[in-house]
């Protein structure tokens, strides 16, 4: 049986956002439609929702904002870039383990079989 993971669990805005920036760093809009692409439409981060996130998931040193990509083109503005933190990448793999704490539960009382999933 794997440990179960330390902590409490992200919140589901959270856990998409820090997903996201798990292999780049990305601005708010790319946040977004990462997130409504991923999860199907099922969630959709508004602006207001994000902002407020991305600041008080930088407050807790989840992500930090980072130096545009010199390979960006801006079209007037300059976006926001976020990227996921050492121990935000910490605290998202231990979400990560929980779940699939869950899930192999759930294939275990057969509510699940290895394509379902």
């Amino acid at each position: 049986m794997v440990k179960e993971a330390q902590g409490k669990p992200l919140k589901p805005h959270w856990f998409q956002i820090l997903l996201a920036l798990a292999d780049r760093d990305l601005h708010g809009l790319q946040i977004m439609e990462e997130v409504s692409e991923r999860t199907e439409g099922a969630m959709h981060l508004w602006p207001g929702m994000l902002y407020g996130s991305l600041k008080a998931m930088a407050e807790e040193g989840l992500v930090a904002e980072t130096s545009m990509p010199a390979s960006e083109q801006v079209a007037g503005g300059r976006p926001r870039y976020y990227g996921i933190t050492k121990h935000g990448r910490k605290v998202l793999i231990d979400d990560v383990r929980r779940l699939s704490n869950y899930v192999s539960a759930a294939r275990a009382k057969n509510l699940l079989r290895r394509s379902d999933a």
